[in-house]
């Protein structure tokens, strides 16, 4: 009997090594701190059935999508833009949606400048450069004023960082800064005047469009899409419980590298912002609008000569 019982736990234990040999190894890429970071911090805290993830860290935006296009990992955040330009050149990468948040133009609290129009003359900081999504958007938002902001303002391009440093240091008298660069300033008393879903809405464009996503091999996808669509579920089930579970956002903190309680909110605010509520057929013709939008506005330099968004960009779960 003592043998048998022996022999069944045995039995049982191989078959659980075995299922746990058997779960789909998600290689996934990301930065070190970055929201994508968070999320997955809180989905580890709760064991998914269908995937195990392997997290590597890289150190920046172009670093990842060369360890994706490599094979060093199986998935990065990136955006839509880039996938279609891959698309075109023949790979078969595609997008699933991660999150709508995006810049903003933020000025010191007792700054002159109310509006768009108010820019005029100014000397505007830009995160990024020349082709940053928001600065060509915000153009085509102050070409419906009559306001050429590519002729009428100073130009100043720079990091993140940097670009709020120079706000700070009153050497540009606006900044249009990556949301989470904005949320640390807002968080210190700065004012908003427009961020990237407001500037769309102004373009005409009301759908919600995320623009950053999970970017992977469609065929990898196919292979693997129950684990994928696991992984997704836990993923969004991660977010919410960050967004509604005040113990749950307390472990994280660490990770965001900030230490004041005013700009942890103001980043779990905005974070939780971009929540994905809607993602079907209207938001995806939506993104080929505003595809056809930053195509005109950077004359084919961001989009690639394609005229169209490519079929296949975004990854259909079903």
């Amino acid at each position: 009997m003592k043998f048998n019982a022996f022999f069944i736990s045995l039995c049982l234990l191989v078959s659980a090594n075995s299922a746990a040999a058997e779960k789909t190894i998600i290689r996934i890429g990301v930065q070190a701190s970055g929201t994508v970071d968070w999320e997955l911090a809180a989905l580890q805290e709760n064991p998914q059935a269908d995937f195990k993830l392997d997290i590597q860290h890289v150190a920046n935006a172009e670093a990842g999508k060369i360890a994706l296009q490599s094979g060093a990992v199986d998935m990065i955040v990136s955006d839509w833009i880039w996938v279609s330009r891959l698309r075109v050149a023949g790979s078969d990468f595609t997008f699933y949606p991660y999150s709508t948040t995006s810049g903003a133009l933020m000025v010191a609290k007792d700054s002159p400048i109310h509006s768009v129009k108010d820019l005029n003359g100014k000397r505007l900081g830009i995160a990024g450069g020349e082709l940053d999504k928001n600065w060509l958007l915000l153009q085509a938002l102050a070409g419906q004023q009559q306001l050429d902001l590519n002729a009428s303002v100073e130009k100043v391009f720079g990091a993140p960082p940097l670009i709020n440093e120079q706000l700070k240091q009153n050497r540009v008298d606006a900044a249009l800064n990556y949301w989470h660069f904005a949320a640390r300033l807002e968080a210190e008393g700065y004012r908003q005047i427009i961020d990237g879903k407001a500037i769309l809405k102004g373009l005409g464009i009301e759908e919600a469009v995320p623009n950053l996503g999970y970017v992977f091999k469609q065929s990898w996808a196919n292979e693997h899409k129950q684990a994928l669509k696991g992984f997704f579920s836990a993923g969004k089930q991660a977010k919410n419980q960050l967004c509604t579970d005040d113990a749950a956002w307390k472990k994280i903190i660490p990770l965001t590298k900030v230490d004041d309680a005013a700009t942890q909110a103001k980043l779990r605010q905005r974070y939780c912002e971009g929540g994905i509520e809607q993602w079907g057929e209207a938001q995806q013709q939506a993104a080929g609008r505003i595809y056809a939008l930053l195509r005109k506005l950077s004359n084919n330099r961001l989009t690639g000569q394609a005229d169209n968004l490519q079929p296949g960009t975004f990854w259909s779960v079903e």
